[in-house]
């Protein structure tokens, strides 16, 4: 029998792929962090309506994640990004981003607090080396486990019904950002109250070799609630509305950074309120007390935009017809009926009541058409609903 040898070319299988790929009947596919991952899977409106009105689940798995023990582990993390880390404690999880000694975001993720000393941290990009070196002089061990752990985000209002429905019991009492573990046929499954959406949901993390079982659980559960998988375009729509920015789409994560300029701080991200400049030293410290003593260069801002056209990578001009900032992200929200953008401004533009426009270019029978649309800046989120925060969480 000749042995076959795994060809490093290829995408590698997460460890839902026999049922992901069962149920994407689109055959529409993207490279994910070195993963093979659906884009779609039947119809990208009923994916995204099913997360705002039923249940979504969507495969977290190729999302980078590294455990960090050891007894300087939390002191390594509270080092290494931006946010006060003081009141993380066993079971919770808290959002935060990180930067270089320059004060540019690297990155931005969950930390969950496993137990003491013992985190994962779950990130867009790959950094294992970076993270080592800033583990110089840190009692700690840091180890790249996201082939080891197998992930789903469940999200929307019939979330926790069908996490009940399948007999995890006391999963309504969960608040945002908890994280506990739960016993499923003798199986350990962590449910963090976590999510990309804006909406009531959780995410799962088992046993690779648990993960076909837990993908038909789920779905077995959640028949009655007309539960369905979920692509990134999907995915996308969503974090749009409820205000979320992606690395490698909103900003150029500083360690990929070829072009000076290209990179922005959390306080050009509008992730200044992840910044405790008053905690001792941190990874980009100096840098951000400079800037907040100077002033940024960019200032991120949603944008409100007329007509029905999504501004894809559109620049944005003030009144006089001068450049004044560039879209990141795009998308006709189905659930708030509105065009919105994120833009990065050059500064001071990008405050509400400034007099802006985008210009936007689509084609229709291969024919470009450019128009000029008049947009506004938002404050808060688009999508915004109170059952994110409602503890217990309801079945709707």
């Amino acid at each position: 029998m000749t042995e076959t040898k795994h060809d490093p070319s290829y995408l590698l299988e997460t460890p839902f792929h026999s049922r992901v790929s069962e149920a994407c009947k689109t055959n529409h596919w993207e490279d994910w962090a070195g993963y093979t991952t659906p884009s779609s899977y039947k119809d990208v409106e009923l994916e995204y309506f099913s997360c705002r009105n039923t249940a979504g689940v969507f495969d977290l798995s190729p999302m980078t994640k590294y455990r960090i023990t050891g007894p300087d582990a939390h002191a390594y993390l509270d080092h290494l990004v931006t946010r006060d880390l003081s009141k993380l404690k066993a079971g919770r999880v808290m959002y935060c981003c990180w930067c270089n000694e320059d004060g540019q975001v690297m990155d931005d993720g969950t930390i969950f607090c496993l137990s003491e000393n013992d985190f994962r941290l779950c990130a867009q990009e790959r950094h294992l080396d970076w993270l080592l070196w800033s583990a110089l002089g840190f009692d700690v061990n840091i180890v790249d486990e996201t082939s080891e752990v197998a992930a789903l985000a469940l999200q929307g209002p019939t979330s926790c019904a069908t996490l009940k429905a399948m007999g995890i019991s006391g999963v309504e009492k969960l608040k945002p950002f908890d994280a506990k573990e739960f016993t499923l046929d003798e199986t350990t499954l962590l449910v963090s109250r976590t999510g990309f959406t804006g909406d009531l949901g959780y995410e799962l993390w088992t046993d690779p070799g648990h993960a076909e079982d837990l993908w038909d659980r789920i779905f077995t559960a959640g028949e009655n609630y007309n539960i369905r998988p979920m692509g990134s375009e999907a995915l996308s729509i969503a974090r749009i509305e409820a205000g979320f920015i992606q690395a490698g789409v909103d900003f150029v994560p500083a360690l990929n950074a070829v072009r000076p300029g290209r990179t922005r701080s959390p306080y050009e991200l509008g992730l200044g309120w992840l910044v405790n400049l008053n905690k001792p030293n941190f990874t980009g410290k100096q840098a951000l007390v400079q800037e907040k003593q100077n002033g940024s260069r960019f200032r991120f801002v949603k944008l409100d935009v007329a007509g029905d056209k999504p501004a894809e990578h559109s620049f944005i001009y003030d009144k006089n017809g001068n450049e004044v900032g560039t879209v990141t992200s795009a998308v006709w929200a189905p659930t708030a009926k509105r065009n919105i953008a994120f833009a990065s401004m050059v500064m001071p533009w990008g405050l509400p009541g400034d007099n802006l426009s985008a210009e936007i270019y689509y084609i229709r029978e291969l024919t470009w058409k450019r128009v000029m649309e008049p947009c506004s800046v938002i404050e808060g989120a688009i999508f915004d609903h109170e059952r994110k925060r409602l503890t217990p969480a309801p079945d709707f």
